[in-house]
């Protein structure tokens, strides 16, 4: 009996450090190097160069293990990264081996310096920048496969060595987001600063900003180090700032989504003298409203052609497409004809509106037993339907109830009928009965 449950705990031992060893693997990512060119002035764009490197991640700076360089990778190209946060030990950074989808990752040369924002300022009070700073700083930033997750991370190494250690990372798992109108949407965000820099522990601060067809502006911005929000600040927008201090939770929150947040958001996490950031992009999806008109549609004869009118209400985005159906009596459904359609409408609160004419012939749809006619709305949001009941006099049966309220109209008459044949008879006889006397 003793037995069973120690070989037990040692299988549950052996599964937790397989998963443990399985799921904290590290990768090695092929990455491009992009910087400017040197030597290239009057005023123009800077022209940059990008070369084929290699990050290989860590956990451990005191892990030994490596990998062959590919001929087409310089060695001075290759870099060791140690992350003890694990954040680009993702599953999403590291795909199968000889898949042909890979993150995507780019390095460049970073360069600390301070900022005069307002709610970053007070992070750099001293005039003078600490030794710390003086050593090579590389910036990344990678997206996971699938877009499952993004990761921009700053690192530090000592002057001319490729051993590096992530300093900053400021990730979000929701790099694309879609919201319905009127409800919460949160933007992940989170970061993760090496509690051994001497960087982590003079505070930190967070900026939302809002960017879409060339419109920026502020969201918020949060002063870590002083415990206040700036002044700028969108109305309904806010952050955990319990989980912010204790876990490093940026996300923004934004408790009712209107069209007009549709965007790119980026979030930026400061620390003295550096910065990084990842970008979000939030839209708003909402469903049409469908109604059709007239309805009920008035009773027609066969042949006859009628004129159907459909309307799509508050929706986002613009995308739609509009068309008909008609659903016999069997429930089979066919297209038909295209009808009509509006312009696009937009309200108040930037939904859109939409509507359809059809002009329907009676006389092309074989009626036997009369039928449906649907109006349907394919949008990014879903598929939406709405029908109303069509009639053709001469081409429908009656129902139950049809046939239930015929007979009990039948009774009536019938009773009606009997009743006045009584009264009129009786008045007869009286009559008779008079002239006798």
């Amino acid at each position: 009996m003793t037995t069973f449950p120690l070989v037990y705990r040692l299988s549950v031992v052996a599964v937790c450090c397989f998963v443990q060893a399985f799921s904290s693997s590290c990768p090695v990512m092929e990455c491009w190097f992009v910087q400017e060119k040197t030597g290239r002035g009057g005023g123009l764009t800077a022209a940059t160069s990008q070369e084929k490197s290699l990050l290989h991640v860590r956990t451990d700076a005191r892990s030994t293990e490596t990998t062959k360089t590919p001929g087409d990778v310089d060695p001075d190209a290759v870099y060791f990264v140690t992350d003890p946060a694990a954040t680009l030990c993702h599953p999403s950074l590291n795909p199968p081996r000889g898949s042909v989808q890979k993150p995507q990752c780019e390095i460049n040369p970073f360069m600390p310096q301070s900022s005069t924002l307002k709610w970053v300022a007070p992070l750099t009070d001293s005039a003078f920048s600490p030794m710390y700073l003086q050593a090579e700083w590389l910036s990344t930033a990678i997206q996971g496969l699938n877009k499952q997750l993004g990761v921009s991370s700053i690192m530090r190494a000592p002057t001319a060595s490729k051993e590096h250690n992530v300093i900053l990372s400021v990730t979000s798992k929701t790099v694309s987001v879609k919201s319905r109108l009127g409800e919460p949407a949160v933007l992940d965000c989170g970061f993760w600063a090496d509690p051994s820099s001497p960087l982590s522990g003079s505070g930190f601060a967070v900026e939302w900003r809002y960017q879409f067809r060339g419109d920026g502006r502020l969201v918020l911005a949060y002063d870590g180090k002083a415990d206040r929000l700036a002044d700028t600040q969108e109305k309904g927008a806010t952050l955990d700032f319990e989980g912010l201090h204790e876990r490093g939770n940026a996300s923004l929150i934004l408790q009712e989504a209107q069209v007009r947040h549709s965007g790119t958001y980026i979030c930026t996490v400061y620390l003295p003298y550096l910065l990084a950031q990842v970008a979000i992009e939030l839209e708003i999806v909402e469903p049409p409203s469908l109604s059709i008109h007239p309805s009920p549609l008035p009773l027609s004869v066969p042949g006859q052609a009628l004129t159907v009118h459909c309307d799509a209400s508050r929706f986002a985005p613009l995308s739609l497409e509009l068309s008909w159906e008609f659903k016999d009596a069997n429930g089979e459904s066919r297209p038909l004809e295209s009808g009509s359609v509006t312009g696009h409408r937009q309200a108040w609160d930037g939904t859109y509106s939409q509507s359809t004419r059809l002009e329907l012939d009676t006389s092309k749809l074989d009626l036997v037993r009369g039928g449906e006619v649907i109006c349907v709305a394919v949008h990014p949001g879903g598929t939406r339907r709405a029908s109303v009941k069509l009639n053709v006099i001469g081409s429908s049966t009656p129902s139950i109830e049809d046939s239930m309220a015929m007979v009990g109209v039948a009774l009536v008459l019938y009773g009606l009928i009997k009743f006045v044949s009584w009264t009129f008879t009786s008045s007869v006889k009286e009559v008779k009965t008079k002239d006798a006397n």
